[in-house]
């Protein structure tokens, strides 16, 4: 049995494992009488111990935290039904926790969850703290640099674009056709000619008889 999978239900007692989730609620199993049961979300609310946290007169840490320091003590535990006994049991073992905000109820079901929790043997894991956006971003970093390195390589150079520009201007335009004068003298010249009146022949003198 997992300790992720365990979770605790409002209005209801001690501890249960989370079998199958639906929309309208969840199908769980008490730790304590092993009797499996439909709890609707309409009435209850369920939360995850994993992701349950306690107030410390620090930053707030898990309620795994908490339990494993329970464990490592050798104090015993309390009763449970003693307000006196259970708050003294805390201030001895974990003096951090914040006792203003802290209940004495909330302190009496950390005793009872650990005594089914060590009674089930489920192992008490603290979540672990995320690194996948480290690792994400040193990943695009690299990938990053990689292209870095390569896309010089496929552009070319401003020199390389330089020097073909230059090329291209100094490669040679076609000289423009130079027009023909002769040609245009001959064709004018003619035309002139055939545009001039042809003079008239002087008349011829008559001759005395």
């Amino acid at each position: 049995m997992e300790y992720s999978k365990i979770i605790s239900v409002t209005g209801l007692s001690g501890l249960f494992e989370l079998l199958s989730s639906k929309g309208d609620g969840a199908i769980v199993r008490s730790l304590e009488d092993k009797s499996t049961r439909f709890v609707s979300s309409r009435v209850h609310n369920f939360s995850h111990l994993e992701s349950i946290e306690i107030f410390t007169v620090r930053d707030n840490v898990n309620l795994a935290d908490v339990f494993l320091a329970m464990q490592k003590d050798s104090t015993p535990l309390p009763d449970e039904k003693d307000n006196a006994a259970v708050k003294k049991y805390f201030e001895a073992v974990y003096p951090d926790m914040d006792f203003g905000r802290v209940y004495t109820s909330d302190m009496k079901k950390m005793v009872k969850w650990l005594n089914i929790l060590t009674a089930n043997e489920i192992e008490i894991k603290a979540p672990q703290p995320e690194e996948e956006e480290e690792t994400t971003d040193a990943g695009d970093q690299k990938e990053a640099e990689e292209v870095k390195v390569v896309t010089p390589e496929k552009t070319p150079s401003k020199k390389a674009v330089k020097k073909k520009e230059t090329i291209k201007e100094e490669e040679p335009k076609p000289a423009p056709r130079k027009k023909a004068a002769p040609k245009k003298a001959e064709t004018t010249k003619p035309a002139e000619e055939e545009a001039a009146p042809k003079k008239k022949a002087a008349p011829k003198k008559k001759t005395k008889e």
